[in-house]
Parts: C-alpha cells; sequence; structure tokens
C-alpha cells in the first residue's frame, strides 16, 4: 500500500529507506525538499506531488525527516498512527549514534531498521481494518435514566403559572405600547378644543374661540414661513448663475476637439512634448534599479529617544526582567510557543498579511521549533522571533529568480522580441506600472513596442499614447542614432486583444524592437468571459513572461485574487500545461507606511518573485524588493 519511507537528517543524509515500489522516492522527496522545507511551508505536514502524497514529520531536537509516501487515490487512515510509531522506535533504538551530531558517524552507523518497521506496519495495517462492531446503548446508559424520578413528574400547576407570568409579561408590554397611543390621541382633542368629553362643557364660547383662532394662526403662520424660506433659496439660485469656467488645459466641448477616435498609422513617431521633462522623469538613476527601502523619518527620530528611559531604570529590576523569560537548555513545546506564536499572529495580521496565511506561517514556525533544545540564555520570545524572521526572508526569495535584461539579452541572440503581459484587476496601476518599465528599459538601451491591447476601458488607449510621447521626449531618437526607441501598436477599441497582441510582436519582429510590453484590459477574478479572453491571449501569443499587477494596499484580497486568476488561467487554457502567472509587480508601496503584509500573502501563495515595486507617480519611482527591509518594517512594532 505504501510507495516509499524514508528517514534522513536535515542535512541530507538518508538513514534508512523502504521501497514499496520500484520507483525511486528520490524525485519526490526532492521535490517536498524543495518547495516546503527549504521554503520554509511546513504549517501542513502533507504535500502533493504529481500523483503521490507525501506526509512528513520533523524532528527538531535530533534533526531528523520521516517522510512517507503513497498514492494520492488511496485513503489510508494508518498513516499517521505509523509515522508516529516509527518516529519514536526509531528515536529511541538508535539514541546514541544520533546524539553524536557528526556525518561521519552518521554514515559510518548502521540502521537494520527493516524488521521493526515491518512490524509496526502490520500491526498499523491490522489496527485499522479492526471495527468496534456496534451495538445498541441501553436504557441505563442513557441520560435519562440517571435522572431521578421527581424531575420526570409534571404537575398540573407549574405551566399555568408560566403561562400566566408570559401573559402578565406581555399585558405590561401592551399598557406601555399603548400609553403614547393615548397621548395622542388625547393631544388632538386637546388642541381642536371639540367637546369630547363632559369636561369641555367647562369651557365657554370666548375661549373655544380664541382657542381656534391661536390654531388658524399657527397652521397658516409655518405655511408662509415655508413659502418666505422657498422664495429666499431660489432668489440666490437665480443671481449666482455664472458662465462655466474653462481651464487653460482643459480644452473646450467643440466635437472636433474631443474626438480622439481618430486613426493613427502605427509607425510614426509620436509629436514633441512641451512639458517639463524633469518633472516627467523623476530622479534617481533610472537604469538601475534601487532597493526598497522601508524605513521611515518618524523611526529614526525616536530611535535616540528609545534609549533614554532605559537608563532610568533600576539594574537590579532589569536583571530580574531579563532572566525571568529564559529557558534553560530544554526542549521546546507547543504550550511553551502558544502564547508567543498567538502574539505573532496577531501582529502579522496587523500589519495587512492574510489571515490564513499568518496561521500557516506561526503553525510553520512552531512544526521547526517543536523539540529543539534552546540554549541557557535564549528567551522564547526571541527564539519564536528569530525563527519567523529567518521564514519570512526565505519566503520573500522564491526558487525562480527573474533577471529580465539577461532574458532579453538572450532574446536578441536569438533574434526575436521579448514579450510581457500585464494582467490583473482594475484600477491597481497596469497602465502606469508599465510605463515605469519601458523607462526603466529604454535607460538600459532597449527599444519597446508598446501594445495597447486594453480594448475596454475608456480613455486607455490615450494614456498609453501620452506615456509614449513622454518616453519620446525623454529618449528622442536624435540620441540614439535615429532610432526609435519607444512606440505605441494599438488598433482602436472594441477589437480581440489576442488579435492585436499577436500583430504587435509580429511588428516588433520585423522592425527590430527588443520588447513589447502588453497592456491589458483590468477584469475581476469573478469574470469568466474577461478571465477566458486573457488565457487566450496568453495561449495564443506565448509571452515569455506573464506579470500580476496587484496594490499593497490589500490583505485578504490579495490570496483570493492570485489564487483566483491563477485557477482560471489554468481552466480556461486549451495548453496540456497551462501557463500561469511567473512574477509579481507591487504597487503603491508608499501608501502603507510599515504594512507590508501584502508581499507576503503574494509571494507566500503562488511561489512567484516579487519583479519590481512601484513607490511613486514618476518614472524613477520603480524599486526592486528588498527581503530584509520588508520583514524588518514587518516585525517593527
Amino acid at each position: 500500500m505504501l510507495d516509499f519511507f524514508t528517514i534522513f537528517s536535515k542535512g541530507g543524509l538518508v538513514l534508512w529507506c523502504f521501497q514499496g515500489v520500484s520507483d525511486s522516492c528520490t524525485g519526490p522527496v526532492n521535490a517536498l525538499i524543495r518547495s516546503v522545507l527549504l521554503q520554509e511551508r511546513g504549517g501542513n505536514n502533507s504535500f502533493t506531488h504529481e500523483a503521490l502524497t507525501l506526509k512528513y514529520k520533523l524532528d527538531n531536537q535530533f534533526e531528523l525527516v520521516f517522510v512517507v509516501g503513497f498514492q494520492k487515490i488511496l485513503t489510508l487512515t494508518y498513516v499517521d498512527k505509523l509515522i508516529d510509531d516509527v518516529h519514536r522506535l526509531f528515536r529511541d533504538k538508535y539514541r546514541t549514534e544520533i546524539q553524536q551530531q557528526s556525518a561521519l558517524s552518521l554514515l559510518n552507523g548502521t540502521f537494520d531498521f527493516q524488521n521493526d518497521f515491518l512490524r509496526l506496519l502490520r500491526e498499523a495495517e491490522e489496527s485499522s481494518k479492526i471495527r468496534v462492531p456496534t451495538t445498541m446503548k441501553k436504557f441505563e446508559d442513557s441520560e435519562k435514566a440517571k435522572k431521578p424520578v421527581r424531575s420526570m413528574i409534571e404537575t398540573r400547576g407549574e405551566k399555568p403559572k408560566e403561562k400566566a407570568k408570559n401573559s402578565k409579561k406581555k399585558g405590561s408590554k401592551k399598557e406601555g405600547s399603548d400609553g403614547p397611543l393615548a397621548t395622542s390621541k388625547a393631544a388632538p382633542a386637546e388642541k381642536s378644543g371639540l367637546p369630547v368629553g363632559p369636561e369641555n362643557g367647562e369651557l365657554s364660547k370666548e375661549e373655544l374661540i380664541r382657542r381656534k383662532r391661536e390654531e388658524f394662526i399657527q397652521k397658516h403662520g409655518r405655511g408662509l414661513d415655508k413659502s418666505s424660506k422657498s422664495t429666499k433659496s431660489d432668489a440666490p439660485k437665480e443671481k449666482g448663475k455664472k458662465a462655466p469656467r474653462v481651464w487653460e488645459l482643459c480644452g473646450s466641448a467643440n466635437k472636433e476637439v474631443l474626438d480622439y477616435s481618430t486613426p493613427t498609422t502605427n509607425g510614426t513617431p509620436e509629436a514633441a512634448l512641451s512639458e517639463d521633462i524633469n518633472l516627467i522623469r523623476g530622479t534617481g538613476p533610472g537604469g538601475q534599479l534601487q532597493d526598497l527601502d522601508c524605513s521611515s523619518s518618524d523611526d529614526e527620530g525616536a530611535a535616540p529617544n528609545s534609549t533614554k528611559p532605559s537608563s532610568t531604570k533600576g539594574t537590579l529590576g532589569g536583571m530580574f526582567g531579563m532572566l525571568k523569560g529564559l529557558v534553560g537548555s530544554k526542549s521546546l513545546s507547543r504550550e511553551d510557543m502558544e502564547s508567543v506564536l498567538d502574539k505573532m499572529r496577531d501582529h502579522l495580521i496587523a500589519k495587512n498579511v492574510a489571515a490564513d496565511i499568518a496561521v500557516q506561517l506561526c503553525d510553520s514556525v512552531a512544526n521547526k521549533l517543536e523539540g529543539k533544545v534552546m540554549g541557557t540564555f535564549s528567551t522564547v520570545t526571541s527564539t519564536v522571533k528569530q525563527a519567523l524572521q529567518e521564514s519570512l526572508v526565505q519566503i520573500l526569495q522564491p526558487q525562480r529568480r527573474v533577471d529580465m535584461l539577461r532574458d532579453i539579452m538572450d532574446a536578441q541572440r536569438r533574434r526575436r522580441p521579448y514579450v510581457v503581459t500585464f494582467c490583473g484587476v482594475n484600477g491597481v496601476g497596469k497602465s502606469t506600472n508599465l510605463a515605469k518599465i519601458s523607462f526603466w528599459l529604454l535607460e538600459n538601451g532597449f527599444s519597446v513596442l508598446i501594445a495597447a491591447c486594453d480594448t475596454f476601458r475608456a480613455g486607455a488607449v490615450e494614456q498609453l499614447r501620452t506615456h509614449t510621447r513622454r518616453l519620446t521626449a525623454l529618449h528622442p531618437p536624435e540620441k540614439h542614432g535615429g532610432r526609435t526607441m519607444v512606440q505605441l501598436f494599438e488598433k482602436g477599441y472594441g477589437k480581440d486583444a489576442a488579435g492585436i497582441a499577436m500583430e504587435a510582436i509580429a511588428f516588433a519582429r520585423n522592425q527590430g524592437f527588443d520588447v513589447v510590453l502588453v497592456d491589458t484590459a483590468g477584469r475581476m477574478q469573478d469574470n469568466a468571459p474577461l478571465m477566458t479572453a486573457l488565457a487566450k491571449l496568453i495561449t495564443v501569443n506565448t509571452p515569455d513572461l506573464v506579470l500580476f499587477v496587484g496594490e499593497a494596499l490589500v490583505g485578504n484580497e490579495a490570496v483570493d485574487q492570485l489564487v483566483k486568476f491563477n485557477r482560471a488561467l489554468a481552466d480556461h487554457s486549451m495548453a496540456q500545461t497551462p501557463r500561469l502567472i511567473d512574477g509579481i509587480v507591487l504597487t503603491k508601496f508608499d501608501t502603507i507606511d510599515d504594512k507590508v503584509g501584502a508581499a507576503i500573502s503574494m509571494t507566500y501563495i503562488t511561489s512567484k518573485p516579487i519583479v519590481f515595486v512601484g513607490t511613486g507617480q514618476t518614472y524613477c519611482d520603480l524599486r526592486s524588493l528588498n527581503a530584509k527591509a520588508v520583514v524588518a518594517a514587518l516585525m517593527k512594532a
């Protein structure tokens, strides 16, 4: 039933292995190490690789890993019990060999565990097959038999009393509700002065006339006040009418001036720009991406002041406070870490990390530290915090690193353009960050063709045309030997985006452009028709890089967007191996201060790198992710 069971050290030495089938277990175990253990994703003890399900257990005290693999179509209920029994017996049997903690001793050691494992496997399989026969529950075992006889006897007077109490309560509510109605009904009678009862006979005729006269004045006086107010409010409106202000750069209401739908021939350079180029460009080196800096001026100002109160504390109290939380030379347990992990989880959620991912991160840290022997002068809080920091840094440095400049030069040698497709939800800044990446590529000497494949949103083509005009002003053909460095390829609105992208790639190949940046329409992850169109565009044109553009302001929504985008691309793709998201562009990073949890959420859920980070509104406001700076901002109190 089992395909394999292997025991190896965290250093990579295989101590013992059981092969249930002829296939090698090297591939699945290496995939587990690569995707889970090295990426700090040990919150769940199960991992799926192709047709196999792998379950594993970590022994942090002796630095061992126990892995069992079986077909994922099988439901084996005894696997968890088996892996626990094997872990306990192997550790107790070979404790002296493992405690030496040297690779040479592990290599020279003989771990003859085959017979013991087969015995444990047989016992586990038999225990799963044994089913306790279900027997009918007797009356003596029920809860009713335990009650005394007096409690089950009902007297006649009990229920009517309860009903009487309820009726009294209802009656009081009705009386309370009738009170305002009675007063409200009596009020008009008093106002009108009509003879309702015998009490009104005491009023004289003169008093009745005087009351009626007051009521008449009050009614008609209110109407006059309303009419006077309405006339006063209408008068300023008529006086306040003025001609609408005409702005200088706004244009006029002439249809010919506002008509931007005139076709432009692809291949003609854009007109020169009359704006200030320095304001458009921004400050900083455009060709070299700077590392992201998450430190703020408030932190720098608060740092020197934070050291002053510490000097005023008593040395004796500080010494006892330091010694209070020391672990001593003992192994950590779940109970020791529970309170610290709860605080860490709440802290991560407050920093904009998705709630599910915060729970998985804390579970991964708990699995990593459980049973680990700590030093004498180390506290639980510092140990858990350090382990969490290491896990977060490892998560932000995923398996694949995207190097666009290297890939573009490789495509140049093959004499073809390098194609990048941008996708994402509405309003996250796809077109703006596409223009920033275009400027970065231009600064590095590559020519760029921008494909306007957003044929749905009004003004999308005009926005890209404005960016192209500004980029042309920053990199005119005169500086590059008469060569046009940036150009827009568009076919207007209402056309097929996949067809426009195909024509743009063919045009770039004929004209010798180095890079094609494909801008797509924003779409929500639940919109099936638009997700089908995006999957068609990616399948037909096979871009070299698919970038998901997401904003840093989202929390739980980041996980939902990325999961559903990947799922939709896989479901609606016509290829056998569907093309998914290759990298992430994180925008609006300058608006979140130290709430940088969206970077962790996006990277954790996709295992894809954050290629670019947008930090402003000029072309130079583009950064590369600095994992240590992000983690430092995330862990800051």
